[in-house]
């Protein structure tokens, strides 16, 4: 692809990094912020700059906050006796469009995937362990993708679990068995919270 300008090809080199934008469509991206005002553009770079350097994580479930405590953990309106295990922050705000969840979440940071080098210790699951004798949890639900990985990561967890007289439950099976959590319309996965079931070992 020939670049009239080194500016231009610069910008859609970057712009191409980010996932599922193709060469064309940065450039398609790139010559509309060229056509706009330069103001928009700049209020974008600043949007993304800020965005970059400033997000924080909750210290309690690693959920991407603008404090070090994310407004779900620190709302009273929450049942502090559920967390919902998810891999990452897509599958919070995946749950959370539903407005069939009250209480809070953990966020691990991923799911244990021995084939790409993802162990326990990769995870955010001690500071998770560690939740649990500190408040008044009385119920923990994985809600973790139906794949091989995600029963691995469940597995896991429900071992770690086992000393404390806690519940723990899945997601309904309403999920497609080898799909994404964050793929799933609301409906079937406001049904799999609201319908979930004990976690046998």
């Amino acid at each position: 692809m020939n670049f009239p300008s080194k500016l231009i090809e610069n910008a859609v080199s970057e712009m191409a990094k980010l996932p599922g934008i193709g060469k064309k469509t940065a450039l398609r991206l790139v010559l509309h912020l060229l056509k706009k005002d330069e103001e928009h553009t700049v209020s974008l770079a600043e949007a993304i700059t800020n965005m970059r350097l400033h997000v924080q994580y909750c210290r309690h479930c690693h959920n991407i906050a603008d404090t070090d405590t994310c407004a779900i953990c620190a709302s009273s309106s929450r049942d502090k006796s559920i967390i919902c295990v998810v891999e990452d922050t897509r599958d919070v705000l995946a749950i959370e469009n539903t407005a069939q969840y009250k209480g809070l979440y953990h966020v691990l940071g991923g799911i244990i995937s021995p084939i790409e080098g993802v162990g326990p210790s990769d995870l955010n699951i001690e500071s998770l362990v560690k939740r649990i004798p500190e408040s008044e949890v009385k119920e923990i639900i994985l809600a973790l993708s139906p794949t091989m990985e995600g029963d691995t990561t469940a597995f896991y967890l429900t071992k770690k679990f086992k000393p404390y007289n806690i519940r723990i439950s899945t997601i309904a099976r309403g999920i497609p068995v080898g799909g994404e959590l964050e793929y799933a319309d609301e409906i079937t996965l406001g049904r799999s919270i609201v319908r979930r079931t004990a976690y046998e070992l």
